[in-house]
């Protein structure tokens, strides 16, 4: 057992070498002899002794914590980005320090201009819905600290920023229903603000622009991402004269929403009326009919998202840059 007050300086006297050399070998500096590494880490073994990383931390400037911001911890997107996240960090040596926001702005603000920078090597952020104020994040890069982007992106920040092809699944998703014969499409679509909403919109817009099918202001609404928005859209929808004849929502919650107000109605979903989804959601396997939706590769951005955080923060000269990884069409039985 090792004595109190044990330390670098004790293993250094022992191997007959200097503090600073023992300091580079515990935190696996690349200059440094092989060999000598080698010594110091088995004894460090041997005596179970454990470096204090706080102060490993200030001498090397690095405290190996990454901070994850998101709107939720219990949905299956952000819970499969986070995977992905921890995956990487922990590969890189990286410890993940999660902050979450319940989507509301107030709080993601409080977060941010709470946050011990000093603590933190880095930041990744996924916006809450109606965050449409940068300042508290501009303050950040001002700061010198390294952040990137995900999922929900602002458009105004010079940042780097990693997302699936929201338009081209939005255009997937689209074409799919006319495919499939459905002429009067809608679209349950996310707060106007968000980037990844936008980009959706203009997927759906351009499919019915090529299909040369008509855009009817009616059929599009913008409102929040539960199961209880797309329920209430989906009655406003079947209430109208002219009613359409599908629906692409903007994520699977909505469209789950939007089968439940149409069975309520007698409509015959799958049948008589198309849905489609966005994030392939198990939930989509559970309801009936299965939902047709459009994937979303979440594992691979929140691993992206966390080499391109690395990158940042290992060279602060690295300029900010775009990644947009492509999604696929999921087909099932409600379209």
């Amino acid at each position: 057992m090792l004595k109190k007050g044990f330390g670098i300086k004790n293993i250094a006297e022992m191997l007959g070498i200097s503090v600073s050399t023992v300091s580079r070998a515990l935190r696996d500096a690349h200059d440094i002899n092989p060999e000598t590494k080698e010594k110091v880490l088995k004894l460090a073994k041997e005596l179970n002794f454990k470096p204090n990383k706080n102060a490993a931390a200030l001498a090397s400037g690095s405290t190996k914590n990454i901070g994850v911001l998101i709107p939720f911890i219990t949905n299956y997107y952000f819970g499969t980005v986070i995977s992905g996240i921890q995956e990487e960090a922990y590969r890189l040596g990286y410890n993940i320090i999660l902050f979450v926001t319940n989507d509301e702005v107030d709080r993601e603000k409080q977060l941010i201009d709470n946050l011990d920078t000093a603590s933190l090597d880095g930041l990744l952020i996924s916006l809450s819905s109606n965050s449409t104020d940068i300042t508290h994040f501009e303050n950040l890069i001002q700061a010198g600290l390294p952040l990137v982007f995900f999922d929900r992106v602002p458009n105004e920040i010079n940042a780097s920023k990693v997302m699936q092809s929201d338009y081209e699944g939005a255009f997937l998703a689209t074409s799919h229903l006319i495919k499939k014969g459905y002429k009067r499409i809608a679209h349950l679509a996310g707060p106007e603000s968000l980037k990844f909403t936008q980009e959706r919109l203009r997927g759906y817009l351009n499919a019915l622009k090529q299909a040369q099918l008509p855009v009817q202001k009616e059929y599009i609404i913008h409102s929040g991402f539960s199961t209880q928005h797309g329920f209430a859209d989906t009655q406003q929808l079947i209430a109208l004269h002219d009613r359409p004849d599908a629906i692409f929502a903007a994520n699977d919650r909505k469209a789950i929403g939007a089968i439940q107000a149409l069975k309520s109605a007698n409509i015959n979903v799958g049948v008589d009326f198309g849905v489609i989804g966005f994030t392939n959601d198990p939930i989509c396997t559970v309801i009936e009919p299965n939902l047709t939706t459009v994937e979303e590769p979440a594992f691979e951005i929140g691993l992206q998202s966390c080499q391109l955080l690395i990158k940042h923060i290992k060279n602060k000269e690295f300029e900010p840059r775009s990644v947009v990884i492509p999604c696929r069409l999921i087909n099932r039985d409600s379209a």
